[in-house]
């Protein structure tokens, strides 16, 4: 078992031994979501105007030069990816993974692993991607010998050289990925602990002492496996969009975060940040340092023009997508700012139904959207894809979770406490029917709750849908963020809407009084 050297006496080597010392810089991504664009402080798009006045972050053209000025910092560098390049903006939508395998190979990746929304398109497309990039794709705890698509290209692991040393990089993805995504009836998903080791014990019986595992599994089961397998030197996460930091005080963890002997990174989301871990190894292969942090891409990062004239071309064609027709509805749906952030809407009702329509199947029995994320109305005639982006433009997706019914109650009476200011945390709801009165005391505002006609039971535990940014806490929704079972990466909600509209068409809005007035 690999020890980690940190003591004085193990840093205080002889000048002999020192130099046999081995640098790297592991530079990493996860979760991008085809955020090719910057983006705004809310990771949803960012205005043009705005990202001239300096105030959107991310995008391919910043991380181009980013990338670029990181590798100038190391002798020795790898670029990898977490997972998850796949779904998340029109550039998706119409590409699929042609535009991601376009900007990777430019960027210079080494490596990626295999996210569950890889897998949104089925085999296919994962295929199509995996042929198109110049690196190698990985996912171990899988079995794809019965897909022939995946079969002969889909490796476990590799080995790649750098400044002379041989690194092993092993590639996982979340288990319940059949669950998550569409992988098809030929693959089978497994352990990822039982997986890991058992590519750490093949790649060290190939002389390989120093191994990085690309963890699209989330932090926690990032530390399981850290603590369950033997040999692993470093793990670069995914799948839960965590920020881990040591100079933010809203991360999740340090960076990198040890157990044992192993360092765990991740990088939030969106390429927001770029991890950097500069990590040092004696000539056994046991890390003596590893420290870094990760880098806000944020204005200070210039653009690469070259990049943003590309991106601009590619950006063409998506205006077909706004055009498309997707319902026609003989009333306005009113998504009225004034109204839907202090009374039922009729643009609520349509998303909160369209919500609880997608995840019903689940178990799910309660849909809440906060009145504040949406944005627009939309006229009576033709719907398009682009009205729908106007009302729903932040990219949110749908999270479900489950929480008991007294949380839920205090979720009401949070909605209900700022009507008076306009806030967006009014909650449009489906499922669910309560009465309030706004200018009760606090926590006495709400009443007659009731769940598909029955009054709710504070202690029985609901099924529950909302998006990614009410569920951890926006809208001051706090008591989501500890909630069981959340899964926060589902559909985008500007197209469960889209979907629900045609399914629906022709399109009738209505209230039926869910929410009363006191």
């Amino acid at each position: 078992m690999k020890r980690f050297l940190l003591s004085a006496a193990a840093i205080g080597l002889t000048a002999g031994m020192a130099s046999a010392d081995y640098s790297l810089t592991v530079l990493h991504t996860n979760d991008f979501h085809a955020r090719f664009e910057p983006i705004s402080k809310y990771d949803g798009p960012c205005a043009a105007e705005d990202n001239t006045a300096g105030e959107c972050f991310g995008g391919t053209a910043r991380l181009v030069n980013a990338i670029a000025e990181a590798r100038g910092r190391s002798n020795n560098a790898i670029l990898v990816d977490g997972g998850d390049q796949f779904q998340g903006t029109l550039f998706y939508t119409h590409y699929k993974g042609k535009m991601a395998a376009e900007f990777m190979n430019k960027l210079g990746y080494d490596a990626m692993t295999v996210g569950n929304h890889e897998f949104d398109d089925g085999p296919e497309v994962l295929s199509g991607f995996m042929a198109a990039v110049d690196f190698p794709v990985l996912m171990s705890n899988a079995d794809v010998s019965a897909e022939p698509l995946l079969a002969d290209s889909l490796a476990k692991s590799t080995v790649i050289e750098r400044g002379g040393e041989k690194i092993g990089l092993i590639g996982l993805t979340p288990e319940d990925t059949d669950e998550l995504a569409a992988p098809g009836d030929n693959i089978t998903f497994s352990d990822p602990v039982a997986a890991v080791q058992e590519e750490v014990d093949k790649l060290t019986a190939q002389g390989v002492n120093k191994i990085i595992v690309l963890s699209h599994s989330s932090y926690g089961v990032d530390q399981q496996v850290a603590a369950g397998t033997t040999g692993v030197d470093i793990i670069v996460g995914g799948h839960s969009n965590t920020l881990l930091s040591n100079t933010d005080d809203k991360a999740e963890g340090p960076y990198p975060t040890m157990i044992g002997d192993t360092a765990i990174v991740q990088a939030y989301a969106y390429g927001k940040y770029l991890g950097e871990l500069n990590v040092t190894f004696d000539d056994a292969g046991n890390i003596t340092e590893a420290a870094g942090n990760p880098i806000l891409i944020d204005a200070s990062v210039s653009e690469d023009a070259a990049t943003v004239a590309r991106i601009t071309e590619l950006a063409a064609p998506l205006e077909e997508i706004r055009n498309q027709v997707v319902a026609q509805t003989d009333e306005p749906i009113g998504g009225d700012r004034e109204v839907c952030r202090a009374q039922e809407c009729t643009m609520g009702n349509l998303i909160a139904d369209a919500m609880l329509a997608r995840v019903a199947d689940q178990g799910i029995q309660v849909a809440i959207q906060n009145g504040g994320g949406i944005r627009a109305s939309i006229d009576a005639g033709e719907v398009t894809m682009g009205d729908v982006l106007t009302v729903l433009p932040f990219q949110n997706t749908l999270s479900t979770f489950q929480v008991s019914g007294k949380v839920l109650v205090e979720a009401l009476e949070n909605g209900v406490s700022q009507i008076e200011e306009g806030a967006g945390r009014f909650p449009q709801v489906a499922g669910i029917s309560f009465a309030f009165d706004a200018a009760a005391e606090p926590f006495a505002r709400i009443s007659d709750v009731k769940i598909a006609g029955a009054p709710i039971e504070m202690d029985k535990v609901y099924g529950v849908v909302s998006n990614n940014y009410v569920r951890n806490g926006g809208d001051g929704y706090a008591m989501f963020k500890t909630a069981e079972n959340a899964y926060d990466f589902g559909p985008d909600l500007s197209d469960v809407t889209a979907e629900f509209l045609a399914a629906n068409a022709p399109y009738t809005p209505y209230t039926d009084g869910r929410i009363t007035v006191k």
